[in-house]
């Protein structure tokens, strides 16, 4: 548990899975959740910092996305390099993504799943993994990755024991 923010190694867990799931979807393209089998969906895959800011933009360009979050989704978000391969991370302050390139070994961090999560941050209002959140990341996950992502990620915050909005 991290002190001030409960929730936020329960959300990486459960977006560990999502994925986990992902990664190995050619050799298992089906999964089972709630006693459901459903199909693995794919996310996107970015090779530079300019796709990844292509697609913030985008995504905040979108009419649902404007309409959860008006006041967020109208403030530009810039996407720089991360140095270091450790973490992918949203600036508050700055209004900033930083993402690990391929380049610092950052292959883990240039995919839509973590993206989104950092996203969530700026559309949510802030750093914290509360439930807001975790309902603003499950939205995203489900209205850009697809219904079946977003019932993945569902089944697995819920078994992470995540509490969303």
């Amino acid at each position: 548990m991290t002190i001030g923010d409960p929730q936020k190694l329960r959300i990486y867990e459960a977006e560990g899975v999502l994925a986990a799931l992902i990664d190995r979807r050619d050799e298992f393209p089906l999964a089972e959740a709630f006693g459901s089998r459903v199909a693995v969906p794919d996310d996107r895959k970015f090779g530079d910092v300019a796709a990844v800011q292509r697609y913030v933009d985008a995504v905040l360009a979108l009419d649902w996305v404007r309409r959860r979050a008006p006041e967020a989704a109208a403030c530009p978000v810039l996407v720089r390099a991360r140095r270091g391969a450790a973490r992918a991370e949203y600036d508050v302050a700055r209004q900033t993504i930083a993402v690990p390139t391929h380049r610092v070994g950052g292959r883990w961090a240039m995919r839509e799943l973590v993206v989104l999560h950092e996203l969530a941050h700026h559309l949510a209002g802030g750093t914290a993994h509360g439930p807001a959140f975790a309902a603003t990341m499950l939205e995203l996950v489900e209205g850009l990755i697809g219904a079946e992502a977003g019932f993945l990620l569902r089944a697995s915050l819920q078994d992470a024991g995540v509490q969303v909005a």
